[in-house]
């Protein structure tokens, strides 16, 4: 089944982008009502976030989350087998001159990059631009482990480290003049987590960027990739470099982040990863609730 589904998406990558972004626009619709645990995680992320809306308007995001969702599911395969010269037509990228400047100055640079749908292709066009570095974790199915970690070595000379790599080795990475493409913004449980507010909801969440930042000395730049509607392709930008980061107070700091997410996230809310469940690590007493 793996084997079919990826020789599908080798076929598929062929396609015209819009129309590939139509496909996955109706195999979205299609997740949204059949996926019915997923469909509810969606749900209940988005009555925790966004309670100021009414339920129709809940329902209605959460339906567009999943044709992005499907959309950027489909379009991985472009990102594996496309040449680079489609890739670069697809891609435009806003502040690079940034990164590049921080680079060529002999500064440390770590990537904050919230888990947009686009992330991947975020990736794939700084990968084409920068030799860098990544946390990559092993797939459980054998298939596509390979296909996403041969991905995201297609391009240049990139660096994966694995969730068991140390700090150093993510320290040592930043020193060396490779970028760190990071994405803390995901429950990792209550080990190493702290809680602070995202969207007003505590949120278990691993403080890295600022312990990563104060041992490398590098400087925090965010990376936020859109999707293009009607198939128009990536706009992946690079934000300025976060002054007065880090902080002598690691929770502070912690909070700046999340808090600098979820601004990114209220631009396109349809957008975010809202098919993990954020909220599952709960302080002390309180009911989880998914």
């Amino acid at each position: 089944m793996s084997r079919l589904l990826a020789a599908t998406l080798w076929l598929l990558h062929f396609l015209p982008l819009p129309i590939l972004a139509g496909v996955g626009n109706a195999l979205g619709l299609a997740l949204f009502g059949l996926a019915r645990r997923r469909r509810h995680i969606v749900l209940v992320n988005l009555r925790l976030c966004f309670p100021e809306l009414a339920e129709r308007q809940r329902v209605r995001l959460a339906r567009a989350h999943c044709q992005v969702l499907a959309r950027s599911m489909l379009e991985r395969g472009l990102l594996w087998w496309a040449s680079p010269a489609r890739l670069q037509r697809l891609t435009t990228v806003d502040g690079d001159d940034r990164l590049r400047a921080l680079l060529d100055a002999g500064r440390p640079v770590l990537m904050l990059t919230p888990h947009f749908v686009g992330l991947d292709a975020g990736g794939a066009a700084i990968a084409m631009r920068h030799d860098s570095a990544s946390i990559y974790a092993v797939q459980s199915d054998p298939v596509f482990d390979r296909l996403l970690y041969r991905g995201r070595r297609r391009f240049g000379d990139q660096l994966l480290l694995s969730r068991q790599d140390s700090v150093r080795a993510s320290v040592k990475a930043m020193k060396s003049g490779r970028p760190l493409y990071y994405l803390p913004d995901m429950d990792f449980g209550r080990r190493d987590s702290i809680f602070v507010p995202f969207f007003g909801v505590p949120a278990a969440t691993v403080p890295g960027l600022s312990r990563l930042a104060r041992l490398a000395g590098a400087t925090v730049v965010p990376v936020v990739t859109r999707l293009l509607p009607g198939g128009k392709g990536y706009a992946v930008t690079v934000g300025e470099p976060w002054q007065d980061f880090p902080s002598n107070d690691i929770e502070a700091d912690t909070r700046r982040m999340n808090a600098w997410i979820e601004a990114a996230v209220r631009t396109m809310p349809e957008q975010y990863y809202w098919v993990h469940r954020r909220f599952k690590t709960r302080p002390a007493g309180e009911p989880r609730p998914y």
